[in-house]
Parts: structure tokens; C-alpha cells; sequence
């Protein structure tokens, strides 16, 4: 290897002078002086790197960003302090660019080599996106377990959701009656869970529903309407957090039937899961909106009602994905949705069961805006309607 020491001389000078210097200049100085002097400058390149690629807002310099990253990384000392940790920033970060550009097979790669360096986490979503669910189940149970024993929410959805989607559907509801029994305890320990546990008796009640158990699907929401009864009569906790989140992610992981099946040529989202969505898979459900609202007024003018309402409901569950975690006006930005869900079903007299589900949607999104009177009336209304 030859040395430019006029190069390696500038760097060092540069990076002696007083002056705050750009994250451009410092990448450059490291990466000369990382050649001849790997261990001390090497680390120092991969943050650098890293810190440029955040600022990005250019896929394709990402992508070269995190690329370099990675390779810097890869080239470290097994020993060396916080390598582990190094590597394992600049494997997401290069996933992720490359997943942004839509080169799927690249990254999978990537989040392979993150799943052996003990972060499977992205390889699990990236299963789940292509339709792979048995095997992004198995790469959950060992985070959802830890998580069972912490009363994660996130993480024991998403194995349940995993395990549905490959047709294991009792040992998904297992895993769901698992968080049903956390959440419990929670509420009774500390008084803030109730709504929470409103929103999971109602999901467990569709899953138990879609494989024709519908005496547990009875039970759960006999125990759902109690709960929500409760929460009218008391007005309901202060602050339950998390509340409008998980709202959206069972929200949404409910609408996954209406939606087409996942494959690797044509990856959907992985339901059960709020964030950490690949982005070119984000991208392209939440482009599909125009095409659905054009069909919705088409729809709309035919008097086709059934098909008008479930179209609704497709969009209303894009609307929860791209502004589910805004809380900002949030029962003002949503309602609108679900009172034209409800209405359009109320137009169908002898379908029943489109109706109970728009009351059931509203009613759990009123749940999780807080306003519990409302919520029971409609859910109440969505048991009657069912019986």
C-alpha cells in the first residue's frame, strides 16, 4: 500500500486546529489517516460516516454512506472497544438505504449478518414483510419471552401476529392470552391499564372470530364490554400511556385479511408492528390511497355498498398507519373516518356483521381518544347488532 504523507500530514494538521470542523472534513481526515492508523482512526471513521448518513435526506448517498460504514466497521480489531456495537449501527444503517432504494435481496443480506451478530429484530420484520411467517415467528419467541416477562406489548403482538399469518392460529391466540394476562395484572396493580385492556379482549374476540371459536370470541367480549362499562361510569384513568399507539397497531394488524397476500416479489407491511416498517414497504402501502379513494367514488356512485364500505375501512387503516402516532387533534383528524364507516354500514340493513365491525372500529378508536361514554355506547350497540 502506498502512503500519501502529504495527505496524512494535511489530515493531521487539520484535525489539530482550533476550529470546529464540518462532519465532511472530519470523514475526509479519518479517512486518510485510517490507512496508517486503523485502530485509533478506523472507529472514528465508521461515526463520522454514520453521522453524515443521518443527516442525509439522499437515498442514493445513504446508501455509499452506510456502504463505507459498514466496510470500516467490518475492517475493525475483533478487540477493539465497541466494535460489537459500531458494526451493528453501520449493518442498520445499510440495510435500511438499501431497503429505502427498493434492493430488497441486498438488504436481507444485511439483516442477516445483523440476526448473527445477535439482532434479529429487522430480519424477523423483513420475513414478515415477504410473507415468511413461520419463520419470522421463530425469531420472535426469544425477544417476545424476554419481553412476556417485562409485559411488552409491542413484541408479544407481534409474535402472535406472525404466528397467525402462518396459520398457527391457537398457538397465536396462547401468545395473545399471555399479554391478556399481563395486562391484566397491570391494570389491577396500578390502575392505568383498563383502556389497554379494552382494545386487546376486542383484537383476541376477531381472532377467535376468524377461525370459528365463537365462544371465546363470546367471552372476550362480554369481558370487553364490562370493562368499557366501567370506564364510562368512572371516566377512566387520567393518562394511560402508549394508549393511542397500540391502538393503532392492533388497528391496523386487524385490517391485514382485507389486504393482498404477502410475498417476496410483492412485500406488504408486517402487521403487528407500529414502526420499523422497511420504508419501500411503507412507501408503496401508503401509495396505494389514491387508487382505493378513486375506487371509493366509484363505488360510491354504482350504490355498491358492501364493496364502498370495505374499501372504507382500507383506507381508514392507511390513515392509521401514516397518522396513527400523532396525537395532535387526534380524535378530530379520525373521527370523520369512522362516522362514515358507521354510516355506510347502517345502510345495509341485512349485513349485520359489516355493521358490528364499524361500530367495533369506533368504538375502540373512542377508546383510545379518551371518550369512554361514547365508546361503550357503540360497542354495546356492535353486541346487540351481533346477537
Amino acid at each position: 500500500m502506498t502512503i500519501d504523507h502529504d495527505a496524512v500530514l494535511r489530515a493531521r494538521v487539520l484535525l489539530l486546529g482550533s476550529g470546529r470542523l464540518w462532519p465532511e472534513e472530519l470523514v475526509g481526515a479519518y479517512r486518510v489517516l485510517a490507512e496508517v492508523s486503523p485502530q485509533v482512526y478506523g472507529p472514528k471513521l465508521v461515526d463520522a460516516l454514520l453521522t453524515l448518513y443521518y443527516r442525509s435526506r439522499d437515498p442514493k448517498v445513504d446508501v455509499a454512506l452506510s456502504a463505507e460504514a459498514y466496510r470500516a466497521a467490518r475492517g475493525m480489531e475483533a478487540g477493539a472497544p465497541d466494535r460489537a456495537e459500531r458494526w451493528c449501527r453501520a449493518l442498520d444503517a445499510y440495510q435500511a438505504s438499501l431497503f429505502a432504494l427498493g434492493r430488497r435481496a441486498e438488504g436481507r443480506a444485511v439483516c442477516e449478518e445483523l440476526a448473527a451478530a445477535g439482532r434479529s429484530g429487522r430480519l424477523a420484520t423483513v420475513l414478515a414483510e415477504e410473507g415468511c411467517f413461520g419463520e419470522a415467528a421463530e425469531l420472535d419467541e426469544a425477544a417476545a419471552r424476554k419481553a412476556a416477562r417485562e409485559g411488552s406489548f409491542r413484541d408479544m403482538v407481534r409474535w402472535a401476529a406472525n404466528l397467525e399469518g402462518a396459520g398457527l392460529h391457537d398457538a397465536a391466540s396462547a401468545v395473545f392470552r399471555e399479554l391478556l394476562a399481563e395486562t391484566r395484572r397491570e391494570a389491577a396493580e396500578e390502575g392505568t391499564g383498563l383502556p389497554v385492556l379494552v382494545g386487546e379482549l376486542v383484537h383476541f374476540a376477531r381472532m377467535r372470530e376468524a377461525v370459528g371459536d365463537g365462544e371465546s370470541a363470546a367471552a372476550a367480549r362480554r369481558e370487553a364490554l364490562g370493562v368499557l362499562e366501567g370506564l364510562a361510569a368512572t371516566g377512566g384513568p387520567r393518562s394511560s400511556n402508549g394508549l393511542v399507539e397500540r391502538w393503532s397497531t392492533l388497528f391496523v394488524l386487524s385490517g391485514r385479511a382485507a389486504e393482498p397476500a404477502a410475498s417476496p416479489e410483492s412485500p406488504m407491511p408486517p402487521f403487528g408492528m407500529e414502526r420499523g416498517w422497511s420504508r419501500d414497504v411503507r412507501e408503496g402501502f401508503l401509495g396505494m390511497l389514491p387508487d382505493l379513494e378513486a375506487e371509493a367514488v366509484g363505488l360510491r356512485e354504482a350504490e355498491r355498498l358492501p364493496e364502498l364500505v370495505d374499501v372504507q375501512r382500507r383506507i381508514s387503516v392507511r390513515a392509521a398507519v401514516r397518522d396513527g402516532d400523532h396525537h395532535y387533534l387526534f380524535e378530530e383528524r379520525f373521527a370523520p373516518l369512522f362516522d362514515e364507516g358507521v354510516a355506510l354500514a347502517r345502510r345495509l340493513p341485512d349485513d349485520p356483521a359489516r355493521l358490528a365491525r364499524a361500530l367495533t372500529d369506533r368504538s375502540m378508536f373512542l377508546v383510545a381518544a379518551g371518550s369512554f361514554e361514547r365508546a361503550y355506547a357503540d360497542y354495546a350497540e356492535a353486541a346487540s347488532v351481533l346477537h
